[in-house]
């Protein structure tokens, strides 16, 4: 394996988890988000030679924000089943579930580009600076969008609610 090759291997191992994560706050589909984070990762790979020098972190961030946001404009027409694989559970995890759909929920309530924003701006604590440049917007689009976001989320998220699942209220 050439020294290039086993560089990328150091990137995806250290980086794909949080890549992962990160895609699923954006698209709230875990398959989606597996998708996606390929592709960005595949489209790094093909670049690896100039990215490198440069930050691939943020490259990579990038390509995952703009391959989300493009599935957004053309989705893909998939059809889903009515059975669910069964999947293992280990222990107790009903508290990290609740808290996982009252977040996606809430993410739900924005539209693509506040949620990406969102996203980028919270989930990867970068600046309005950074996120514009990486969306290729101005820093005006960023701090608008995020605001109205933050304020959505506000109005969604009552104070004293502790579960957004199925409709239940406050605590």
């Amino acid at each position: 394996m050439a020294a290039a090759d086993e560089q990328f291997v150091e990137f995806v191992q250290a980086y794909s988890t949080r890549l992962l994560h990160a895609a699923f706050l954006m698209t709230g589909d875990r398959h989606q988000a597996e998708d996606a984070v390929q592709t960005a990762l595949a489209r790094t790979y093909a670049a690896w030679s100039r990215v490198q020098r440069d930050d691939a972190y943020a490259y990579t961030r990038k390509v995952l924000a703009n391959h989300v946001i493009d599935a957004w404009r053309r989705p893909i027409r998939e059809h889903a089943t009515d059975h669910v694989p069964e999947r293992p559970v280990r222990g107790d995890v009903a508290h990290e579930v609740i808290q996982r759909q009252w977040l996606l929920r809430a993410l739900d309530s924005l539209g693509a580009r506040e949620r990406t924003i969102v996203v980028m701006r919270h989930f990867f604590d970068l600046s309005e600076a950074e996120v514009a440049r990486e969306l290729r917007v101005t820093v005006g689009t960023v701090k608008r969008a995020n605001s109205r976001a933050l304020a959505k989320l506000r109005v969604t998220v009552q104070p004293g609610q502790t579960s957004m699942v199925a409709g239940e209220g406050t605590a």
